[in-house]
């Protein structure tokens, strides 16, 4: 149930980080040519989140620190009569029902009704009578109260980012009832006491709740951003989730465009014809991604420039790669190349020569890359050989999916062109046992192995950002031409986030 609580707290916080009023950015006019990244979460991604609303409010009444109040009055034969509740606590709040509503090109208003709670402290009273008599008496109190909650936001953006201002906040009383000692029967004590503080207290109230949900919010806003932010950076390599242009907010969806520009080191990623436009995504599925096919192709560029596109093969793998068949032709080749020498002092290495270039088609991602493989043995007692290097210049087209936590990549096609071949076996390059033994090692294992390679890579360092955490549903990665779009549903599971609001509340 801690967690059922505390996930409650992202209906305002995913939603105040998503959008913000347009007229607190300026972008100058509204143009889509910038963006690079489009997140939109559709109504019913808001009805779900909305579910949780409750524990909003929860955490904002036990979170408040209420301050001590007091009051004086005077009284017709009591003299001058004042008054003090301490110690006031928050006791058996519940929620009946919550609505969120999406006003177009406006805001988002979140409403919780009957909102039933009771309060406990300690009431302090004295008054000086005509005669100078004083008495002083301290009883606890029970207040209990309905409430209907009002939240109205305003999103700002301050340095690109989203910061949200949920300050617009209206606490209605519908009941205000003071009980003193455990006695619920109307007493003089209590009738004179209730109408003192009522008023009072409802003005504490709603400045210490409202204030509390404020913090919560702004809280949760930048606890996302920092967590998308993170999510898109690795080592050196980061993108620019910074605003593009003013977000969307419309009856059915909300939306936010971001630049998605790939920084690292002294790489300079630019960017300005988009093709985006809202029509290019729907409203069945709760959450969609839409990536330009230019932030995939700057953080392959980004990858090859810090010297990732680079795959050590050794032992065991190594002799998976070359012995593709059982066969006397391959034995020959294999024999011929490796000079005897044992897979467990050789070594092969595949690398990018250039930076990849990629194109996104409705088939699927194309990536055209040329690409060197060297192969060295270690004789013993011996200098280190190169026996074997070429380059090749490889199209692939790649369809990409993702299920049971683990990303997936199809190998639709591939197409091979040799560059540059040298084979200890075959200076001349002219022996058909080898050339045909690495055409087939090539085309059926290699190209796969290193498919697969970059499959474990990307699925571990998603999974290091905590991807595998969340529960994604029916997910669907859908390529165009010059666009990919990710459509997903999701729920609530128990991740990180449960362990970030514990910390903070």
């Amino acid at each position: 149930m801690l967690w059922a609580g505390r996930m409650r707290l992202v209906t305002l916080g995913i939603l105040l980080m998503l959008v913000h009023a347009s007229a607190a950015c300026e972008f100058g006019s509204f143009s889509y040519s910038l963006t690079g990244i489009v997140c939109r979460m559709t109504k019913p991604a808001a009805l779900l989140l909305n579910q949780e609303t409750a524990q909003v409010i929860q955490a904002a009444f036990r979170n408040a620190q209420f301050p001590n109040i007091t009051g004086e009055r005077s009284m017709r034969l009591l003299g001058k009569v004042s008054y003090g509740l301490t110690n006031i606590q928050v006791n058996d709040l519940s929620i009946e029902q919550s609505e969120v509503e999406l006003r177009e090109d406006d805001a988002i208003h979140i409403s919780i009704r009957n909102v039933t709670a009771t309060f406990k402290g300690t009431l302090t009273y004295g008054y000086a009578g005509a005669w100078l008599l004083k008495l002083f008496h301290s009883v606890d109190f029970e207040i209990h109260s309905s409430i209907d909650l009002q939240i109205n936001t305003e999103l700002m953006c301050q340095k690109d980012k989203v910061t949200p201002d949920a300050s617009d906040c209206y606490l209605t009383f519908h009941k205000l009832t003071l009980h003193l000692q455990g006695d619920k029967e109307p007493g003089w004590l209590k009738q004179l006491f209730t109408d003192f503080i009522s008023f009072t207290l409802k003005l504490v109230l709603k400045s210490e709740v409202c204030k509390e949900i404020n913090s919560l919010a702004q809280m949760l806003a930048n606890f996302i951003q920092d967590l998308a932010e993170n999510f898109v950076q690795d080592g050196d390599i980061k993108v620019d989730l910074s605003l593009a242009s003013a977000p969307l907010i419309k009856a059915n969806y909300l939306e936010s465009h971001h630049k998605g520009l790939v920084v690292y080191k002294n790489y300079s990623d630019v960017f300005s014809d988009s093709i985006y436009s809202p029509p290019l995504l729907t409203e069945s599925r709760m959450l969609y991604f839409w990536l330009s096919e230019h932030v995939l192709s700057s953080l392959a560029s980004a990858a090859f420039l810090d010297q990732r596109l680079l795959l050590t093969i050794r032992g065991e793998e190594l002799q998976a790669l070359f012995e593709t068949e059982d066969t006397a032709e391959q034995q020959k080749a294999v024999q011929m190349i490796f000079q005897g020498t044992s897979y467990n002092n050789s070594v092969a290495k595949v690398w990018s020569l250039a930076q990849p270039q990629i194109s996104v088609q409705p088939e699927g991602t194309i990536v055209k890359s040329l690409v060197a493989m060297e192969v060295s043995i270690f004789p013993p007692g011996e200098e280190p050989l190169v026996v074997l290097y070429m380059e090749k210049e490889t199209t692939v087209t790649i369809q990409a999916a993702y299920a049971e936590k683990k990303l997936i990549l199809h190998l639709l096609d591939s197409r091979i062109e040799s560059k540059a071949f040298q084979c200890t076996a075959d200076p001349s390059g002219n022996d058909p046992s080898i050339r045909n033994f690495l055409k087939t090692m090539i085309s059926v294992v290699g190209i796969p192995e290193v498919i697969s390679r970059i499959e474990l890579a990307l699925t571990s360092l998603m999974n290091s950002k905590g991807l595998h955490l969340f529960d994604i549903k029916n997910p669907e990665i859908i390529t165009r031409k010059g666009y990919v779009i990710v459509q997903l549903d999701f729920s609530f599971p128990n991740h990180l986030l449960l362990d970030f609001l514990e910390k903070r509340l």
